[in-house]
């Protein structure tokens, strides 16, 4: 798997976020995305992923697939011919490798069942969904079908729910898809074409799909990895992709592909200002003292409810972003970690124009800037 060692200095911080930016296409924002929903673009909150496309230079009505739970049961936007590979690739590799996924308080005995808690829960699903349903509804099906340990007491309702932990983790491997509409989530089954054929038997090409997390998100260490996935370090080491290079990165020893490698050794300093949302692809690197090395902005930028944007000037997190419609106007509140000059007043303004797209094929309303602190 290790081809060769490079030193610390020969890939430093720089390098690494210069590589980053030309890989998510935020250097040229021609629209080339592929790379990125090969990984994923997750949804959250929802119409968070039209915003990281658009960002990215994607038209707003950018087709993307279906909104399937992946990665640690959140919605994302894949490829859609990546589909029904991925529901093999992100079920569990082991029985402690499905537990680590959904061992919550609520459910700390049935998550010992491991992945016989995943095919119950599937099955479950697969056979509830055969049509549009509402979240609740489906939910409630399934807590009917999987063993009672599976699933909790919710006292505001006086009933029993499956673990939310389980329930979306499965969505992809029980072939469904989210459907958003207003303040209301729907579940369907994904078409015939893009869902697996059968709820998967075992955990197949985790590593190759983690290797997209390398691609655009590394060096990479196992607890990176690990965290991404929501599984355990152990597991994670035995699911490293072959042909990956070892280096000493910012964040310590870890792999990257050779391609990123490459890449970070010609890739120009970047210039340029973007404005990318909650759960955009640049922000899910788990080694986040690289991306933001000052502990008291991560605080900012990384929050335990309620996710800001982040103002990426020149690949450094320069502040947040919110963005609320108000009477028809889009108007985006920023806070910078700096007084902001006139420059990067007017990039964020145009910035702003372009996400504002991100609301559909319609013109947007009036869009409005407006820098607080």
């Amino acid at each position: 798997m290790v081809e060769h060692r490079i030193s610390a200095q020969d890939l430093s911080r720089h390098a690494v976020l210069a590589a980053r930016w030309q890989a998510h296409g935020l250097d040229s924002c021609d629209g080339s995305v592929d790379l990125v929903l090969r990984l994923g673009v997750q949804d959250t909150p929802y119409g968070s992923a039209a915003r990281a496309l658009v960002a990215r230079g994607a038209a707003a009505d950018v087709p993307a697939g279906p909104l399937v739970w992946s990665w640690r049961g959140a919605p994302h936007l894949h490829r859609p011919g990546d589909l029904p590979a991925l529901a093999a690739a992100l079920w569990p590799v082991s029985d402690a490798d499905a537990t680590k996924r959904i061992a919550t308080t609520s459910i700390r005995q049935g998550a010992k069942r491991g992945v016989e808690a995943f095919t119950a829960a599937a099955t479950a699903m697969r056979e509830a969904v055969t049509e549009r349903l509402p979240k609740g509804e489906v939910s409630t099906l399934v807590s009917e079908r999987v063993p009672a340990d599976l699933t909790y007491d919710c006292e505001p309702c006086g009933s029993r729910h499956v673990s939310g932990a389980l329930f979306q983790q499965v969505g992809l491997a029980a072939g469904i898809q989210v459907v958003p509409q207003g303040r209301s989530t729907f579940l369907e089954p994904l078409p015939d074409d893009l869902r697996p054929a059968a709820v998967p038997t075992a955990g197949d090409g985790t590593g190759e799909a983690l290797r997209f997390y390398v691609e655009l998100l590394g060096p990479a260490s196992p607890a990176h990895l690990a965290a991404f996935l929501g599984t355990t370090v152990g597991v994670a080491k035995t699911l490293v992709p072959a042909g990956l290079v070892e280096v000493d990165g910012p964040a310590g020893p870890g792999w990257t592909t050779p391609e990123a490698l490459a890449r970070a050794r010609v890739a120009p300093a970047p210039r340029a200002t973007r404005l990318v949302p909650p759960s955009d692809p640049w922000l899910q690197a788990r080694d986040r003292e690289v991306l933001v090395p000052d502990p008291e902005r991560r605080k900012v930028v990384w929050r335990v409810l309620g996710n800001a944007g982040a103002v990426l000037v020149d690949a450094e997190v320069a502040g947040v972003w919110r963005a609320t419609t108000t009477r028809g106007r889009f108007v985006v509140t920023v806070e910078t970690f700096e007084p902001p000059t006139s420059a990067l007043r007017g990039e964020v303004e145009v910035e702003a124009q372009r996400i504002a797209a991100a609301g559909g094929p319609e013109e947007p309303g009036p869009v409005e800037v407006v820098f607080s602190g």
